[in-house]
């Protein structure tokens, strides 16, 4: 869970801020009026965050190139059916 701080004391306290998040794995949300503007996070958090950037734009490629493949006839012919009546004539 991350530490919140309205923007005016974020700017007195900074430099403790930024030892909170660098040394002691912090993450810290500076608000305006309890509203998040910002986010003061390590440098390892941030690299994490384009590692997935990059992965999430490997998968959105990956899957628009998956081409929609149409059924077997006899796919389309069992689904599209439920039932089937018959008559339950002797022979």
């Amino acid at each position: 869970m991350a530490y919140e701080i309205p923007v005016t004391q974020a700017r007195a306290e900074l430099a403790d801020l930024i030892n909170r998040v660098v040394y002691g794995g912090e993450r810290v949300v500076v608000t305006r009026h309890g509203k998040p503007l910002v986010a003061l996070v390590s440098a390892a958090d941030l690299e994490r965050l384009a590692e997935l950037d990059a992965t999430e734009e490997q998968v959105i490629s990956s899957v628009s190139g998956v081409r929609e493949v149409a059924s077997a006839p006899r796919e389309r012919h069992r689904f599209g059916i439920a039932a089937e009546h018959r008559g339950t004539g002797t022979s």
